[in-house]
């Protein structure tokens, strides 16, 4: 029997080392990897009514249409990349499942289903100062008037692509570096929020 595999996200060991980082300490900031989630990036035409309707009715929420938004369902969160791609974020393990209904659904419909679980992983930043923390290497306008709670972007962090997610009003922002710059925006992360931890 295979052993089974475990899915770790591509700053674990580092994580691991450095594990008191996710405490609450400080001011309340904190830093986190999270449990690698599923990723399906999602390709078609959001002007065909039948695309839109067939992949909302799936995935039980409407798909975004407006540059840099996010919706959401119970299981599933879905981040605007472009005009037409979409990134879906499950629960780990969930993606294979979702893949399969989205392309028994879609059937002859122009569109593009794919696994890129192994792509990405996901931290997550939170706190007061997790907006502060950002914008020393962000060049996005984090300003609550400009980034807000349900809104993405692709940018870079410092010298790492990312795609950037602002969850609530804490603030909270998920990451996600590629797999190969995860160590690397980990690294950079944790010391940018050091002086938010003290």
């Amino acid at each position: 029997m295979a052993d089974t595999l475990i899915r770790q996200g591509g700053a674990t060991r580092f994580t691991q080392a450095v594990a008191s980082l996710g405490a609450n300490t400080g001011n309340g900031t904190r830093l986190a990897e999270l449990t690698p989630p599923g990723q399906i990036n999602l390709r078609g035409r959001p002007s065909d009514p039948r695309f839109v309707r067939t992949v909302g009715a799936v995935l039980g929420c409407v798909l975004p249409l407006n540059a840099n938004t996010v919706t959401s369902a119970a299981e599933v969160t879905v981040l605007w990349l472009g005009p037409d791609e979409w990134l879906l974020v499950t629960p780990a393990g969930e993606e294979t499942a979702l893949i399969a209904r989205l392309r028994e659904a879609l059937g002859d419909i122009h569109a593009a289903v794919t696994d890129v679980t192994g792509n990405r992983t996901r931290l997550r930043l939170s706190g007061p100062g997790a907006r502060e923390t950002l914008m020393k290497g962000c060049s996005l306008d984090l300003h609550p008037r400009g980034f807000r709670p349900g809104q993405c972007a692709q940018t870079l962090l410092a010298r790492g692509g990312i795609i950037l997610h602002q969850i609530d009003d804490a603030p909270t922002y998920d990451i996600y570096p590629r797999r190969s710059f995860s160590e690397y925006t980990w690294m950079w992360l944790s010391d940018a929020v050091a002086e938010y931890q003290r």
